[in-house]
C-alpha cells in the first residue's frame, strides 16, 4: 500500500524551496502520493529519504517525456484503470509515419500541410505531436538526412524507428536537441540501444513477440539505469493488441509490476489497410490505453475526431469541461450587432456558437462562469440568477462595444427577467428561444 501525503510529507526536507515546481513541501508530497509528481525533482531529499519513498511515490505506469520545448509530449503517469475511479492524466500522443526512402521535396511539403493541422477547441489548441521516420534501407546518411530535415523544419517530435546501431547512431547526432525516442530496442540489439539511450539521455522504447518477452527487457533497461521506457509487446492483430492494453494496464495498476509500468506505443497503421479503419482502431487504443498511436498519414477528416475523443477521455470525469467567462465574437459583430448571454458549460458554448454561426448574424456572445453548469442547471443552482447575470454584464465590458442596450437570455432562463431587469435598468431583456436550434431563425427574424 503506497504511502499517504502526510507520511510522504514528514521525509522531506521541509525547505518550501519551490524548486521541484510547487508552493510547498506538503504541496508537493499531495502530489506525490496521487501519483502526479516525480520525486526525482525534489533536489534535497536525502538518500535514506529517497530509497523509503521511491517505490511509494511513482505511478503505476511511469511518465515519459518526448521532446523538448513547448511542444514536449508526455504519455503515461496513470494511476487509474478505470477512468471515472479518478481521471486519465497522460493524453495518447498521436503520430504519423513517414518512410526514410521519401523524396526531399515530398516530405517538405508533407511537413508544410502537417504543421497547419491544429483545432482550437474548449480554449485548448488541439494537434498531433509526433512524426515516426521509418528506416527502410539501412542507410545511415539517408535516414539521418530525413531526420535532420523533420527535425528543423516541423514542430513535432520525432520517433527515430530503426533496430540498426549506426542507423540510429547516425539520426541521434543530429536530432538529439530534440530528444526523440529510440524505437525500438529488441533482444539482439538491447546492449547497444540502451547503451545509445543512457549516453544521449534519451526515452527509449522496447519491443518484443509479447508481453511475457517484454519483462526481461524492461528489467534488463532499468538495472543499466533507464526509466523513460515506453514498450511494444509487438502484437499486430487488432484484437490481440487491444487484450494486450488491457493486461499491461491491469499488471502495472493492480499488481504493481514494474516490469511492465510504462506507457505503450502501437501501430495502426501496421493493422489495416486503409486510415479509416486505422482511425477505428487508433480510437480504440487512445481508450483503452495506448501511450502513442502511429497512423501512415495525417488527414483532417481522421485526425479531428481523434483529437475531440482524447480531449474528452483525457479531460477529468468530475469536472465539466467549460470555457472561459467573457466576451467572444461569432463573425464580426459590430456595435449594433445582437448580444446573447449564455453558461459556460463547454457543450453549451458550441451548440450556441455553431447555431449563431449558422445563423450568419455576426453576434457578441457573452460567456458567464456557471462552473461548467448548462443553463437550466445553473439557473436551479442559483448561478445563473438574475443578479449575478446583471454585474457580470456590467463589468464584462460590452457596453462600450455596442451602441444599444439589448440583452438576449436563454429561453429556459426566462425566470430571472425581473431581477435582470432591476439589475439592468437601462437594458431591454429579451427571451430568446428555449432551444439553440431555434436561434438562427430567431436572429435573422431580428435583423
Amino acid at each position: 500500500m503506497g504511502l499517504t501525503g502526510i507520511q510522504i510529507f514528514k521525509l522531506l526536507p521541509g525547505t518550501n524551496c519551490k524548486e521541484c515546481g510547487y508552493p510547498t513541501c506538503l504541496a508537493f508530497a499531495m502530489n506525490l502520493a496521487a501519483g502526479k509528481a516525480e520525486l526525482d525533482q525534489c533536489p534535497y531529499v536525502s538518500d535514506e529519504a529517497r530509497k523509503k519513498l521511491a517505490e511509494a511515490s511513482a505511478p503505476p505506469v511511469r511518465p515519459v517525456m518526448i521532446g523538448k520545448g513547448v511542444r514536449a509530449v508526455k504519455i503515461g503517469g496513470e494511476t487509474v484503470e478505470y477512468r471515472h475511479e479518478k481521471t486519465f492524466v497522460g493524453p495518447t500522443a498521436i503520430a504519423a509515419l513517414v518512410n526514410s526512402d521519401i523524396g526531399e521535396d515530398e516530405l517538405k511539403n508533407k511537413l508544410r500541410v502537417w504543421n497547419a493541422f491544429q483545432y482550437e477547441r474548449v480554449g485548448l489548441n488541439l494537434r498531433p505531436e509526433l512524426i515516426a521516420l521509418k528506416d527502410v534501407n539501412r542507410n545511415r546518411d539517408e535516414f539521418a538526412a530525413k531526420a535532420k530535415l523533420i527535425a528543423e523544419l516541423s514542430e513535432f517530435n520525432l520517433i527515430l524507428m530503426s533496430e540498426n546501431k549506426d542507423v540510429m547512431e547516425a539520426a541521434i547526432k543530429v536530432t538529439k536537441f530534440k530528444n526523440p525516442l529510440i524505437y525500438a530496442a529488441t533482444e539482439a540489439n538491447i546492449d547497444d540501444f540502451g547503451k545509445l539511450a543512457k549516453d544521449n539521455d534519451l526515452p527509449i522504447a522496447v519491443k518484443a513477440e509479447s508481453v511475457e518477452k517484454l519483462i526481461p527487457l524492461t528489467e534488463k533497461l532499468a538495472e543499466m539505469g533507464l526509466k523513460n521506457i515506453v514498450i511494444d509487446p509487438g502484437s499486430r492483430e487488432p484484437k490481440q493488441a487491444f487484450i494486450d492494453q488491457v493486461a499491461i494496464r491491469r499488471a502495472a495498476v493492480r499488481q504493481k509490476n514494474r516490469a511492465v509500468g510504462y506507457p505503450t506505443i502501437l501501430f495502426p497503421c501496421e493493422m489495416a489497410s486503409n486510415l479509416d479503419v486505422e482511425t477505428l482502431l487508433a480510437a480504440t487504443f487512445i481508450a483503452k490505453y495506448g501511450g502513442i498511436v502511429v497512423l501512415s498519414d495525417f488527414q483532417p477528416e481522421s485526425l479531428f475526431p481523434l483529437l475531440i475523443e482524447r480531449l474528452n477521455i483525457f479531460t477529468d470525469p468530475q469536472r465539466p469541461m467549460t470555457v472561459s467567462e467573457g466576451i467572444y465574437e461569432i463573425g464580426k459583430p459590430d456595435e449594433n450587432s445582437p448580444v446573447i448571454v449564455t453558461a459556460n458549460f463547454a457543450l453549451t458554448y458550441f451548440i450556441v456558437s455553431g447555431e449563431i454561426e449558422a445563423s450568419k448574424v455576426p453576434t457578441w456572445l457573452l460567456i458567464k462562469d456557471t462552473e461548467g453548469l448548462s443553463v437550466l442547471t445553473a439557473w436551479a443552482a442559483g448561478k445563473f440568477s438574475g443578479d449575478d447575470v446583471g454585474l457580470f454584464v456590467k463589468r464584462c465590458g460590452i457596453a462600450d462595444k455596442i451602441k444599444h442596450k439589448e440583452l438576449i437570455i436563454p429561453g429556459y432562463a426566462a425566470a430571472i427577467v425581473g431581477e435582470l431587469e432591476e439589475e439592468l435598468p437601462d437594458w431591454k431583456i429579451i427571451v430568446g428561444p428555449r432551444e439553440a436550434a431555434h436561434l438562427p431563425a430567431f436572429l435573422r427574424a431580428r435583423k
